[in-house]
């Protein structure tokens, strides 16, 4: 009897096969800028596509590309690429999709560089962003999209706060509009949550965070599932046929022609990784593949001891309020139960009853929670992104994605439960002596 490999055996061995890497056991680490193109047709081949093969490690590497394809594999998708870092994966797919002018339709409740991007730095290229206000109600996504909407942009699980959003619901109404949707999976991993299986066609990833989850890497990644129809008119860049894309007959083909139904890797391949950089290196494909293979042995055991953070936190004087989907009074539990049978992440945000005098000694006093702005680590983190990871924020959009003064977030790592509640107390009264 035969049966499909589960998640876990994917993660360990999708996309490699030893005997084309020299049978080595795990995927080698291809350090070298360039690759032997061996002879003249091998070369023509290599350029327009008909052979997959190293060239030169600004566009691409073996080693990501077998992170690719395991990546695209797990998540369900038609292709991959290895970026750089989780920015470089939001800022390329977000200009590729806007190129020429347009807007976004955006939640309102996202990692503070995200937001930013699309406050300040993607209008200097003629993208805008529509941010919804009502951003749990999928109609308000609907209100806000016009002529000129090139994509609709969310996070599964929004960074701080822990939000969940209905984003079957949302991708129906923006594929009445011939609107693709755009999910940031970094906090979910393709482990608890698959987008494409609840609509949405272009996923984009920090895997910096949980899905290297060693806090060793920086690194991005973009799938694309592989059947949005994207009309002519309104995204013509898919359409354009280029010499740089030719095939062996020297004929001109456009994105969609290069790599049928990935026309969004197929650009980001072939135009960004060439003319920004930004191709993840071999050796930190490497670590993404390494961390990629304990996923869910990590985030089974995060998933368990978050809760019990979460219910240690509700229990103490010191916390005005715990956001997390299975928190006391979440409007996510819901969606939480039908969406997140595993459980929904390893994040949580709690409100700080004090002084900031007093949330600095209480930072300060922890032993088991590491003061970085990462998430998704080994180790246990603590952040008050007020002041670091959203500070770049003007005060009105703290208020528009709910990020209070005293709004303290936590990442939880692999240390036992029991550590993390015990150092979280001594702090408690230690900031509150």
């Amino acid at each position: 009897m035969s049966r499909e490999n589960s998640f876990s055996a994917k993660a360990i061995r999708a996309g490699y096969d030893p005997k084309d890497h020299f049978n080595s056991v795990n995927p080698p680490i291809y350090q070298t800028a360039s690759f032997d193109l061996i002879d003249i047709d091998r070369t023509r081949r290599l350029w327009t596509g008909a052979e997959a093969g190293g060239i030169y490690s600004r566009v691409g590497n073996p080693t990501g590309a077998i992170l690719e394809a395991r990546i695209a594999e797990l998540e369900g998708g038609k292709a991959a690429v290895a970026l750089s870092s989780g920015m470089a994966a939001i800022t390329y797919t977000l200009l590729l999709l806007g190129q020429g002018g347009g807007n976004i339709v955006s939640g309102s409740s996202l990692y503070g560089a995200a937001m930013l991007n699309l406050i300040k730095f993607l209008p200097k290229y003629g993208i805008t962003t529509k941010f919804v206000e009502d951003r749990n109600n999928p109609a308000a996504y609907e209100e806000l999209i016009d002529e000129n909407t090139k994509a609709i942009y969310l996070e599964s699980i929004s960074n701080p706060n822990a939000e969940l959003y209905d984003i079957d619901a949302i991708s129906e109404v923006a594929h009445k509009y011939g609107v693709p949707v755009v999910v940031d999976n970094t906090v979910a991993t393709p482990y608890l949550y698959r987008p494409f299986e609840h609509g949405a066609d272009i996923v984009v990833y920090s895997a910096t965070k949980e899905i290297n989850g060693h806090g060793n890497v920086i690194a991005g990644l973009v799938v694309e599932k592989g059947d949005f129809p994207f009309d002519e008119k309104k995204y013509p860049q898919f359409y354009e046929k280029e010499w740089k894309m030719r095939d062996l007959q020297d004929n001109k083909r456009s994105a969609v022609e290069f790599i049928p139904g990935a026309p969004v890797i197929a650009s980001l391949k072939i135009f960004f990784t060439e003319f920004f950089g930004g191709a993840l290196g071999s050796f930190e494909s490497y670590l993404v593949l390494q961390g990629l293979s304990t996923l869910t042995v990590r985030l089974d055991k995060k998933l368990q001891t978050t809760r019990k953070i979460v219910e240690f936190l509700e229990s103490r004087d010191e916390v005005e309020w715990v956001r997390y989907p299975y928190a006391k009074g979440s409007q996510y539990k819901e969606l939480a139960d039908r969406d997140f049978p595993k459980g929904p992440g390893a994040l949580l945000s709690f409100g700080f009853k004090g002084t900031r005098e007093q949330e600095g000694i209480f930072i300060k006093s922890l032993k088991n929670f590491s003061y970085h702005v990462n998430i998704g680590d080994v180790r246990s983190l603590i952040t008050n992104p007020p002041e670091n990871t959203h500070t770049e924020l003007e005060p009105e959009y703290h208020k528009l994605a709910d990020i209070p003064k005293n709004l303290i977030r936590l990442s939880i790592g692999l240390e036992d439960a029991e550590d993390l509640i015990a150092d979280l107390e001594q702090a408690f009264e230690k900031a509150f002596a």
